[in-house]
């Protein structure tokens, strides 16, 4: 057999084995070592592929996909520093539990080590990040070679997929020469046996649940923290037991619950802005608290959960068998599937009644986002989150929302209140960066139609060069480009009090014209001055095909007065109804 023949059958019953697990998708970037699995991907009639040139960006592009579809998508560049620059994107999916297959292509191991052209050390290269990592061997002939090559396919999809989902990384060192043989490349590898994976997922013995439901009952004052969490079925299930419970839902606007067509009595979204008042701290102490999900985004709840830790049990549910607790808080971790404890634990409660913690908790909510309505109704400029509540009232039925990080997800976390809507809110909160936002929700708008990305100008700079995907691709795709030349989130900061050196270090203005932008990538692009401009861009931008960009220029001093005033507004009003409520 020849060497051309033993490369295509090696790469291509590896290629059988991801699409046997489900793999649809491969994002590749160019490059000579990579090629044997370049063109065989192309040429498989069940795989998707995308071409992209930035491995920056494919790699986030990658993400968006998964995140999107919830399934592994594959990722494959050339050897050298091409792979490095998947390290972003990879620490994102594993904080994030995204599953991603990463293929990197590598010097045979006679060429590592002496100076040889982009070869650089690959093995482990993404550390503990990765959920597996295996170095293939060079390419064989042979059934057991083929065997080989499509089973550790399979278990690559496996692991990224499996009960802790994220990226693996599989290695190929490939000798030249490296074009495989194109003449019906697949039938060699249709011809080797498949393994099938069965999955499951973690659950704990039926006495554990009854114990845990019997220090549950007992508790009148409780709560239901949900950070986030992206599970079908899951707003449905935790909302039973919150019912059956009598615990009030605090719902980050990750969590899937503050929009659908489920009854949301119980759930509570405005938390971050009356948290911020020691009074309601307080008032609103719990004796038990359940968790489910990432970290919220609010500080505020995070500072209140902290604040529990000698006085309240904390029960935080992982599906994933994690250790999600950066409070240090918890008093019982639980591993197991976050829907599976929803349903096994609701038969085990007797249904309370009204209390009046439940009520309480209610009506702070209610108060607080009549508070937020009625001031943000007041404002006459375009301030950033005005435009987020507008926005917010404008997003048609069963849309998704990409949301960058900093202010955008901040601004959300206030201005997003419960609705019918059904909308999907995505974001990378991982790591938390900006780095990637513009490829990652490009990934995601393959699968969800339509998508509005809500992101800052210096996030939306970072990844520009992401938006090359939608020219290419035509991916529909609108952006809410929300700019107040620099830094926002800064401003906020206490770094803000040191003036001298402040624009130079954190506010890092970069006056940028962002029309130029949306021609250079055929974009359609609006500037808004005004809410009717913005309603009657949102309006258009959903109807118009490809990438639409609706700048609002908006003012980083003003930005932070207006949160102020509104917190403290709240804080006081929330404050006085206590108080009036305690002489009662």
């Amino acid at each position: 057999m020849s060497w051309q023949e033993t490369l295509t059958e090696y790469a291509a019953s590896f290629i059988e084995g991801l699409v046997h697990s489900g793999v649809k998708e491969v994002v590749i970037s160019p490059g000579s070592r990579s090629t044997p699995l370049a063109m065989l991907f192309v040429e498989h009639q069940d795989i998707q592929v995308y071409m992209n040139i930035d491995e920056r960006s494919a790699s986030f592009f990658a993400l968006g996909l998964a995140k999107a579809s919830d399934r592994p998508v594959a990722l494959l560049c050339t050897s050298g520093t091409a792979a490095a620059n998947y390290f972003p994107a990879v620490i994102e999916a594993s904080l994030s539990r995204v599953p991603l297959i990463v293929l990197t292509a590598d010097r045979p191991h006679e060429l590592r080590d002496i100076g040889a052209p982009q070869a650089i050390d690959q093995l482990h290269l993404f550390g503990k990040y990765v959920r597996w990592f295996a170095d293939m061997a060079l390419p064989e002939s042979g059934k057991e070679m083929l065997k080989y090559a499509k089973t550790s396919a399979i278990r690559a999809a496996s692991m990224a997929k499996g009960v802790l989902p994220g990226p693996v990384h599989v290695n190929f060192p490939l000798r030249e020469p490296l074009v495989p043989k194109m003449e019906q490349p697949f039938h060699y590898a249709s011809h080797t046996a498949l393994p099938y994976v069965t999955e499951g997922h973690l659950t704990i013995p039926f006495e554990t649940y009854k114990e845990i439901a019997d220090q549950c009952s007992g508790v009148e004052k409780g709560l239901i923290v949900c950070g986030n969490i992206d599970k079908p079925g899951f707003p449905e299930a935790v909302l039973a037991l919150a019912n059956s419970l009598g615990f009030p839902i605090l719902a980050d606007p990750l969590s899937q619950l503050r929009s659908g067509s489920f009854e949301k009595e119980m759930v509570i979204e405005c938390y971050d802005a009356f948290l911020k008042s020691d009074r309601v701290k307080e008032k609103l102490k719990p004796e038990l608290v359940i968790q489910f999900g990432g970290q919220p985004v609010s500080k505020p709840l995070s500072l209140f959960l902290k604040g529990l830790r000698e006085s309240s049990e904390q029960l935080i549910i992982d599906g994933g068998g994690g250790w999600r607790d950066p409070n240090r808080a918890s008093t019982h971790m639980i591993q197991c599937d976050e829907i599976a404890f929803c349903q096994q634990m609701e038969p085990l409660l007797e249904k309370k009644k009204g209390t009046s913690w439940k009520k309480m908790w209610i009506d702070l909510n209610q108060r607080t986002k009549n508070i937020i309505q009625s001031y943000i109704q007041s404002i006459s400029d375009m301030e950033e989150g005005k435009t987020v509540s507008k926005l917010c009232g404008l997003l048609p039925p069963d849309s998704t929302v990409y949301i960058g990080n900093s202010m955008p997800i901040r601004d959300m976390d206030t201005y997003f209140h419960t609705n019918k809507k059904n909308i999907r809110l995505i974001a990378n909160r991982g790591a938390n960066g900006i780095d990637g936002v513009v490829s990652s929700a490009l990934g995601a708008a393959v699968h969800c139609r339509p998508l509005f990305l809500l992101i800052g100008d210096l996030s939306f700079f970072h990844d520009m060069n992401g938006l090359l995907a939608a020219k290419l691709y035509k991916i529909n795709i609108n952006i809410i480009l929300l700019n107040n030349d620099g830094g926002g989130i800064f401003s906020h900061l206490p770094q803000a009090e040191e003036g001298k050196n402040f624009e130079l270090i954190f506010g890092t203005p970069t006056g940028l014209n962002f029309e130029h932008t949306a021609m250079m990538y055929n974009g359609q692009y609006t500037k808004v001055l005004d809410l009717e401009d913005l309603s009657v861009s949102v309006g258009e931008a959903t109807s118009n095909e490809g990438l639409n960009i609706i700048e609002v220029p908006t003012d980083r001093e003003r930005n932070v007065q207006v949160h102020r005033e509104l917190w403290e507004q709240v804080s006081r009003e929330i404050n006085n109804y206590l108080q009036s409520d305690e002489t009662c």
